[in-house]
């Protein structure tokens, strides 16, 4: 199997494993839904990059620090539920996608009206 292909294979899995403990710890400190919009794998699988996008709270560094305290509960989580070699470590980052849309509705608004 390929490279390409086992990094898509585990960021599926992990994505899908991840997916309800996180959404559990963003709805219940902070009523919001959490979405992993994204998840590339490192080539040597050793490290997990999840990209996630919040609906509904805009307090993002809140949402970061959370999700940061419970990692090694996430890991651990991931490590259980997978018969992964390796648990990769996990960065989360902002999704810039939403931000980057956000920026062009705004343009476009902008132009809409100024044509007006």
């Amino acid at each position: 199997m390929s490279l390409k292909r086992r990094q898509e294979k585990i960021s599926s899995l992990i994505k899908q494993v991840l997916s309800n403990p996180l959404i559990e710890i963003t709805q219940e400190a902070f009523s919001c839904l959490t979405s992993i919009t994204q998840l590339e794998m490192s080539k040597d699988l050793n490290t997990a990059y999840i990209y996630l996008s919040f609906f509904g709270n805009k307090e993002y560094h809140e949402i970061f620090k959370k999700i940061e305290e419970k990692k090694g509960h996430l890991r651990k989580y991931i490590a259980t539920h997978t018969k992964l070699k390796y648990n990769p470590s996990l960065i989360f980052l902002l999704d810039p996608s939403i931000a980057h849309e956000a920026k062009i509705d705004a343009l476009l608004d902008k132009i809409s009206k100024d044509e007006k």
